[in-house]
């Protein structure tokens, strides 16, 4: 597929959120680039000056690329829950992506998890 191409394509990222035992978690299916950052922001930040969810576990296991893009929303959510005495936490990252994590030491910031599961009782 060509370059061009990707832009007309921000329907190849899929979020879901639900809520478990007053934690968010966020499900994320696909690629985080440049073209999807919006509606991944969308799913972590609180957009409209309302009160941001104060913890939050994102479900990275059905994302098969990110780049700085999901970096970027990735450290603005960490300020957002932090500024709410809450956290952040990633689950199920798959190796290339985890290495992106690794790569820019968000690992050290924010804690990445195996499993949501694990996540969740940390």
């Amino acid at each position: 597929m060509a370059d061009n191409q990707k832009a007309h394509r921000p329907d190849r990222l899929s979020v879901e959120r639900k809520v478990v035992d007053g934690v968010r978690v966020v499900t994320v299916r696909g690629e985080i680039d440049h073209d999807v950052k919006d509606v991944f922001s969308e799913a972590l930040l609180s957009q409209d000056g309302s009160v941001a969810p104060e913890r939050i576990v994102v479900d990275l296991s059905g994302v098969t690329f990110m780049d700085s893009s999901g970096i970027n929303v990735f450290v603005a959510a960490h300020r957002q829950t932090s500024d709410a005495q809450g956290w952040l936490r990633i689950a199920g990252a798959q190796d290339p992506v985890l290495h992106v994590l690794q790569l820019v030491g968000l690992g050290t910031v924010i804690p990445c998890h195996p499993t949501v599961e694990q996540a969740l009782d940390t």
